[in-house]
């Protein structure tokens, strides 16, 4: 695997890809990227000090610069490109452009895959079409800001390795035809005979659409170990054991058993060499009965618990746009006294009640002749009625000048609704902020914005959504307020400004100390420090800080394995993948049943895909069509070659089902 970038999000990735699916990689970054220490993603503090101790042992006894060790190992510099050694099994190159040769250099011709994370829309581009020109094959993740643009480029690439891997095709066959015994050729050798392993996509990604639903899913399931596929969000939740006597609700499925012990004598307690001890990943039913004393990781569907929005249709809801609550009040006390008047008159003239009703009404609208000569009740009742008439037409005016005032502002920004409650609130609408808002209103959850920019880009489609906003500096008192932060479900801080995240989350505590609350920070090291400190000031309250780059990762690191990744989902120190696999060509699922194609410690078929095959987009099947996926399939359930499932899967069993060569790690 190849990353190239100039941000946190390149380090970020490139300790992902090592971290969590034991690949090598060689990250490319420019020569001012040196003296960042890239995050350690699924290893202990102890084990990347360890490394950082061996490579400076290995620096000093001069094995780093050796210069027959190839492109992949030592220090050094060739064509403007600095080498070092980050760790086992990651290769550092520093330079200044990413040239086609710093491509070649870094091996972008063998690569199974290759990101660029550039902030530069334009670096990502053209280094793109340099290497799909050297390597067809490759896969390619981009990160592009503009959608549309990167729709167009996702089709280009695409299209340019078809045809690149089509001719070759072609060449090959005509060598093979020409010389029957001939040795096979490169091609073959590469792919090794496995079904996956051409995946020459092209995959574009924006940080922003990659790190919004994880946000949202942060706010409503209250946790970062969330898939989501098909429109659902499917939570992996530890378990304690059951006490004596107790059942354990199994969730949708059993995905793991926690460690039997709390400490590993060994010092690997939660990794794959802490043995029978250790964590126990895709248990069969029998090891899960046997299992006493250990806690479990289960997978369950969740969903927002609180209010959902209101669609805004039927009659109520129009009326109650246009007029005001005191105003509609003020309506129903009129007509309660024009029916008032109509039955005493009813009684004191003896008239029928529609005759009595028009009398009434025409004294209301003082259009009556004067009662002049006729029973005292009836003039009394005749002045009661001038007395409403005179207040009907104040609250007329007011609902004319009302509904005037709602139909010339249908543009403008609504404002939170009184008796608003269950809410999340929203701070800041900019790049992040637009994008979880979408999301947060696919969820049909209530959101309230605050926006200190009148001029922000999320604005727009909070005025289009109908969703409140509240203009204003959240530093400035009463802004928060307005927001009903004290009655909201969450509060999600996703401002560009750390300082004022941190301050908005802290106030918010001050007004509600139980209240949810996410805050987005640029530092992955700040990010953990501030969540350590809120959550021992707050024990009860749920906190989540996250950076960009740390959301943004693990979804371009799934691309970099290829479309069929969904997520992965840490249990100790172990990782569980859960990915979309078409059944034909797969000997291990083609014609068995969902029971018999179960291998524990492995993989195990979770749910079924039952849109028509042609209906089916290249994309993982959270992007897919039709009627979706079902879940809880019966362990009968044959599985046919047109099927696509979603499996959750080891490493190990991926690789294995996929054709591809598991790789050995060393420590964790």
């Amino acid at each position: 695997m190849v990353v190239a970038g100039d941000d946190a999000l390149a380090h970020r990735l490139a300790a992902e890809l090592r971290g969590v699916y034991g690949e090598r990689v060689t990250l490319v970054v420019p020569p001012a990227q040196h003296g960042v220490r890239p995050p350690v993603v699924g290893r202990t503090r102890a084990t990347a000090l360890f490394d950082r101790v061996s490579a400076a042992v290995n620096r000093a006894s001069g094995n780093g610069n050796a210069n027959g060790g190839g492109a992949g190992a030592g220090s050094g510099e060739a064509g403007g490109v600095r080498t070092g050694e980050a760790s086992g099994s990651e290769r550092v190159l520093e330079a200044a452009e990413l040239t086609e040769s710093v491509l070649a250099y870094a091996g972008v011709e063998r690569a199974a895959a290759l990101a660029l994370v550039y902030d530069d829309d334009e670096t990502n581009i053209r280094a793109a079409l340099t290497a799909r020109r050297l390597n067809p094959r490759i896969r390619l993740v981009l990160r592009l800001y503009n959608r549309r643009l990167g729709q167009h480029i996702e089709a280009l690439l695409d299209q340019a390795s078809a045809l690149a891997n089509a001719a070759a095709a072609a060449d090959s066959a005509l060598a093979a035809g020409a010389d029957a015994g001939a040795a096979p050729g490169p091609d073959a050798s590469r792919a090794g005979g496995s079904v996956e392993a051409f995946d020459a996509s092209t995959t574009v990604l924006s940080d922003a659409d990659t790190a919004a639903p994880a946000l949202a899913a942060t706010a409503v399931a209250g946790t970062s170990k969330v898939v989501q596929t098909d429109g659902l969000m499917l939570r992996a939740v530890e378990r304690p054991p059951p006490g004596p006597g107790e059942v354990a609700d199994p969730g949708l499925c059993t995905l793991a058993l926690l460690s039997a012990t709390t400490n590993d004598p060994a010092g690997a307690d939660g990794s794959e060499s802490s043995g029978a001890q250790g964590p126990q990943l895709l248990p069969d039913e029998r090891a899960v009965a046997a299992a006493t004393g250990r806690g479990t990781v289960v997978l369950e569907n969740v969903s927002y618990s609180g209010p959902e929005l209101s669609s805004g249709r039927g009659v109520v809801p129009w009326f109650g746009s246009l007029l005001s609550r005191r105003l509609r009040w003020s309506f129903v006390g009129l007509v309660a006294c024009v029916i008032g008047l109509a039955v005493a008159s009813m009684l004191v003239t003896k008239e029928p009640p529609l005759q009595a009703t028009y009398l009434t009404l025409l004294d209301l609208f003082a259009i009556n002749d004067p009662a002049i000569g006729q029973p005292l009740g009836r003039q009394i009742l005749q002045l009661c009625s001038g007395v409403v008439g005179l207040l009907l037409l104040p609250v007329l005016l007011a609902a004319v000048l009302e509904a005037l005032g709602t139909f010339r502002s249908g543009s403008a920004l609504r404002k939170p609704p009184r008796g608003l409650s269950g809410h999340v609130v929203l701070l800041g609408v900019g790049k992040i902020g637009t994008r979880v808002l979408a999301r947060l209103r696919e969820l049909r959850i209530p959101v309230v914005c605050v926006e200190a920019d009148p001029e922000a880009r999320g604005l727009a489609l909070a005025r289009r959504l109908r969703v409140p906003v509240v203009l204003g500096d959240v530093t400035q008192e009463g802004v928060l307020e307005a927001a009903k932060i004290h009655r909201a479900h969450a509060l999600l801080a996703l401002t560009s400004a750390d300082t004022m995240n941190l301050e908005a989350v802290l106030y918010a505590r001050t007004v509600r100390p139980d209240l949810r609350v996410v805050l987005r920070l640029y530092d992955d090291d700040f990010a953990t420090a501030v969540y350590r400190t809120l959550r021992a000031a707050h024990p009860d309250a749920l906190t989540r800080s996250r950076s960009v780059s740390h959301l943004a990762a693990p979804a371009f690191a799934g691309s970099m394995m290829g479309r069929q990744i969904l997520g992965a989902i840490p249990v100790e120190r172990r990782v569980l993948l859960f990915a979309a696999v078409d059944v034909g060509g797969h000997p291990q699922l083609e014609g068995r049943t969902v029971g018999e194609a179960f291998r524990a410690g492995a993989w195990r078929v979770l749910a079924l895909d039952t849109a028509a095959p042609g209906e089916r987009r290249a994309a993982p099947a959270s992007a897919s069509r039709g009627p979706g996926l079902v879940w809880d399939l019966p362990s009968t359930y044959v599985l046919r070659a047109e099927d696509r499932v979603v499996l959750a899967a080891t490493r190990r069993g991926l690789a294995e089902l996929l054709g591809r060569r598991p790789r050995q790690r060393t420590g964790a």
